[in-house]
């Protein structure tokens, strides 16, 4: 179900492969949009784009019908653009988790945060001692 291209954070965020420019997209995973059901609002500021963001600090949050949850970064990064499409559509993040529904694109900083990441097999056995 967590496709093998992208690495995973124990706060069930997903960030893709960098590209050559150190970009990478990221989003809430398939296990995170399940759990907190369905999505009614994303809450990301547009003065947060070209900001600098540590690993683990939150940059937003996430409502569904029955909770909030922070957004935390997976690594550090500066913030290059927000998912807009979200903003009107905030329920694509439950319909297409792991493309459509990205949050954030990012420049990464560290790539060796990037690298210590989970990877699709670690994040699976992570959720399942989670349940």
């Amino acid at each position: 179900m967590n496709p093998n291209n992208l690495r995973y954070s124990k706060n069930h965020e997903w960030i893709s492969l960098p590209n050559d420019k150190n970009q990478s997209y990221v989003g809430i995973t398939h296990f995170a949009q399940n759990e907190l059901g369905d999505i009614v609002y994303l809450d990301v500021e547009n003065s947060i784009i070209g900001k600098k963001v540590k690993a683990e600090n939150s940059f937003g949050t996430i409502e569904a019908v029955k909770t909030v949850s922070d957004l935390f970064m997976p690594v550090s990064g500066y913030i290059l653009e927000i998912n807009n499409r979200l903003l009107s559509n905030p329920e694509l993040i439950n319909q297409s988790f792991y493309s459509e529904g990205w949050i954030i694109r990012i420049e990464i900083v560290e790539v060796k945060e990037y690298d210590q990441l989970m990877s699709s097999k670690e994040y699976q056995e992570y959720i399942q001692k989670t349940k």
